[in-house]
């Protein structure tokens, strides 16, 4: 998958060179290649449900979770009403796998967790009369998870299947964006909040062992390169 991406990355860039798109540092619509962190939390919100074994199991035990942290590449599509006033949505897939913390640390209980933020925020750029032009926004965002598996922990305790629900939540974002000259090619910097509280579901022998809450409320970091026209 992570393939995937970074050849769709490098297709838009070979696109947005070529000369049928005249770069302007006022166009309408920006186009951004982006190296992007993500750094979930992942801790452990609430405890829904657990079972009465698994209870006397983990009795005495401090349960909690952490997200282990990513870097993939992220393609943005940015679309202009004004020079102040903008839309953006990234595409981008991240991978993860949740561990145990405090007593729990060293535990693997969830494996290949893939999930694709789809997010759309409404931009203010402050135009300070130069090249840099910071920007805030907000907006909605849903977590689409896919092809979460339990993890070794998890499995030596029965479980075997595990699901994640889809989250909805919001994003706050802040960055800027530097023109390079009048080409249409720019720099960009980018971070985003996100808050999240996905729930977790494991499963024995299809029974319902174990259900959690989670505060994933990840930052999203990203750095890269922009054309507009």
């Amino acid at each position: 998958m992570r393939k995937t991406m970074m050849l769709a990355a490098l297709a838009a860039a070979t696109a947005i060179t070529t000369p049928a798109m005249a770069g302007s540092p006022d166009g309408k619509i920006q186009v951004k290649v982006l190296g992007t962190a993500v750094l979930p939390d992942g801790g452990i919100d609430k405890i829904k449900y657990i079972d009465p074994t698994l209870a006397t199991t983990l009795s005495g035990v401090t349960v909690d979770t952490k997200a282990n942290d990513n870097v993939v590449p992220t393609l943005a599509i940015e679309y202009f009403f004004t020079n102040n006033v903008s839309v953006e949505t990234i595409c981008c897939f991240t991978q993860h796998h949740v561990n145990g913390a405090a007593d729990l640390t060293g535990a693997n209980l969830v494996n290949h967790v893939l999930i694709l933020p789809a997010t759309v925020t409404a931009k203010y750029h402050l135009d300070m009369g130069g090249p840099i032009k910071p920007y805030i926004g907000a907006g909605p965002s849903i977590f689409f998870v896919f092809d979460e598996k339990p993890g070794t922990t998890a499995k030596a305790l029965g479980v075997d299947r595990v699901k994640m629900s889809n989250s909805f939540g919001v994003a706050l974002q802040g960055g800027v964006d530097i023109a390079l000259g009048d080409s249409g090619f720019g720099l960009s910097l980018d971070a985003k909040k996100y808050f999240m509280k996905p729930t977790a579901k494991f499963y024995a022998s299809g029974t319902k062992v174990l259900e959690t809450k989670h505060d994933l409320d990840p930052w999203v970091l990203s750095a890269g390169v922009s054309y507009r026209f």
